[in-house]
């Protein structure tokens, strides 16, 4: 069975970093050398737009089953600053880590927007990764349209910035007598 390393590069060069690493080395030793991405709005020219940034910034994953000839291979690599490891040897990704990676971003590694409401003081997450992720988001940022959810990665706790829409706000003070809350939910 393959293992999923982290390798840690220079920030802002992921990308730039990802196609050498896929370049220098063999498709018998590499199985997969990928960027988890995460969809967010960004508002400019007077509209926003959505766009794809690095859930872990100055972060490669890689998927090998062959972590003696990655290391050979990736020493070739100089933007590589470190792989993760404790110092003897390379620690893969743990199941756990590993299965909120693919629960996130899919087989193309990409975080969807999610979306939701806020009840009362109470976030509902409709739609989106951030569905089954609810009980750790630590922040929301309404105008930036993100969440920043806390979550074990790498060996460490780490806030991730994710993106979501939160398309409307329902107070139990705006209900009028004859409505109920299910009136209001679709």
């Amino acid at each position: 069975m393959s293992n999923w390393y982290a390798v840690q590069v220079t920030t802002g060069k992921e990308e730039e970093t990802s196609l050498v690493c896929r370049k220098l080395v063999s498709a018998e030793t590499l199985q997969e050398c990928f960027i988890p991405r995460g969809e967010r709005m960004r508002r400019y020219e007077g509209a926003w737009h959505k766009e794809e940034r690095p859930l872990f910034p100055g972060y490669l994953f890689f998927i090998t089953d062959q972590v003696e000839e990655l290391y050979y291979e990736l020493k070739g690599v100089p933007e590589l600053t470190k792989i993760l490891g404790d110092g003897s040897s390379f620690i893969p990704l743990e199941e756990e880590e590993v299965s909120l990676l693919i629960q996130m971003g899919g087989k193309e590694h990409v975080a969807v927007m999610s979306s939701g409401y806020i009840e009362g003081d109470q976030v509902i997450i409709t739609s989106g990764p951030l569905q089954t992720l609810k009980g750790i988001i630590r922040k929301i940022d309404r105008h930036k349209r993100t969440a920043v959810v806390q979550m074990k990665m790498m060996g460490r706790l780490q806030d991730v910035t994710m993106g979501l829409e939160i398309v409307r706000t329902v107070s139990y003070t705006h209900l009028r007598a004859h409505e109920t809350l299910s009136d209001l939910v679709c």
